[in-house]
């Protein structure tokens, strides 16, 4: 049985999250987020919620206790976040974190799009970076994700970069990087303190095909 502590359960991509593992028989949730109304569903008979806030250290860290993995699909001042997350996750003794940034912390997307999504959201990478670097010298078996502009296609189709090549595609589905998180929570083993890029593939342009 693996554990997992979804954190922002409300979120677009950890709703597709919660609705795959809610089918698996093997998998136990708990839903951490501020307001559980913003749910939205049911929740699933393998899942229990917790009503906090990351930035809550007691809160945070009882409902870290026993779990074997954590993800964390957050927004605002995710740097501290990302450090109360890890401070947590020590306290408890969990080890697997997988984090979800967004794409360009690294400048590493190249040609027209890059400079189109520096204009964009450049004004936002600082505190996602900060979280990435926070993450990658805490010690905790990690993977951090960096999603391509995200849509609401009903699909699976996915492919992935490493820390330090160059980001391919302008978009990808939130359905499709859900299922990477999934994968990532039932693989045996350990995470690999990876950091990657993901996109769906054959879709590069100037800037994403719905702007």
């Amino acid at each position: 049985m693996t554990k997992t502590l979804i954190l922002g359960a409300s979120g677009q991509i950890a709703r597709h999250v919660v609705d795959m593992l809610a089918e698996r028989n093997d998998a136990a949730m708990t839903l951490f987020l501020r307001d559980a109304r913003k749910l939205g569903r049911d929740v699933p008979a393998n899942a229990r919620v917790v009503e906090g806030d990351v930035h809550d250290a007691a809160r945070l860290k009882e409902a870290m206790v026993g779990q074997d993995v954590v993800y964390a699909n957050l927004a605002g001042d995710v740097d501290a976040q990302a450090q109360a997350i890890i401070t947590a996750m020590k306290d408890a003794g969990v080890r697997k974190l997988i984090f979800c940034t967004t794409l360009g912390i690294y400048d590493e997307v190249p040609g027209r799009f890059g400079e189109w999504n520096n204009r964009e959201i450049g004004a936002y990478l600082p505190p996602y970076r900060k979280a990435a670097d926070l993450i990658e010298a805490s010690g905790l078996d990690y993977v951090v994700l960096r999603p391509a502009w995200l849509t609401d296609a009903d699909e699976i189709d996915y492919e992935i970069t490493g820390r330090n090549e160059p980001f391919k595609g302008a978009e990808v589905a939130r359905k499709s990087v859900a299922a990477l998180v999934v994968q990532l929570i039932e693989a045996p083993g350990a995470l690999g303190n990876r950091n990657i890029g993901v996109n769906k593939p054959g879709a590069d342009g100037d800037k994403p095909a719905f702007m």
